[in-house]
């Protein structure tokens, strides 16, 4: 199986869920080119990795991280974040 066959090829931004455990979840993100997720929060901690592409993360605290394939980046419970991609990007959600 693959990440990017879960994904509507057309929408700028589509999640999918890839897995559900007792203790957690997994979630597939597929961004178009140019594509933004938009300001939102996660109430428990999360990790986010790059599986291709290049993406933008930022958040409410002025934090600004390039991600690229195999990068990842820690995101903090109640703090307003958000996403760009600057090329076509497949990530993964861990919480």
């Amino acid at each position: 199986m693959n990440i990017i066959e879960l994904h509507n090829q057309e929408k700028e931004v589509s999640a999918a869920s890839l897995f559900k455990g007792d203790l957690g979840t997994a979630t597939a993100i597929q961004l178009q080119r140019n594509g933004t997720l938009k300001e939102h929060i996660t109430k428990t901690p999360a990790l986010l990795l790059c599986v291709s592409g290049f993406v933008t993360y930022e958040d409410e605290n002025e934090q600004e991280i390039q991600l690229e394939q195999g990068d990842y980046v820690s995101i903090t419970p109640n703090v307003k974040h958000w996403l760009y991609a600057s090329e076509k990007s497949q990530l993964i959600l861990l919480k």
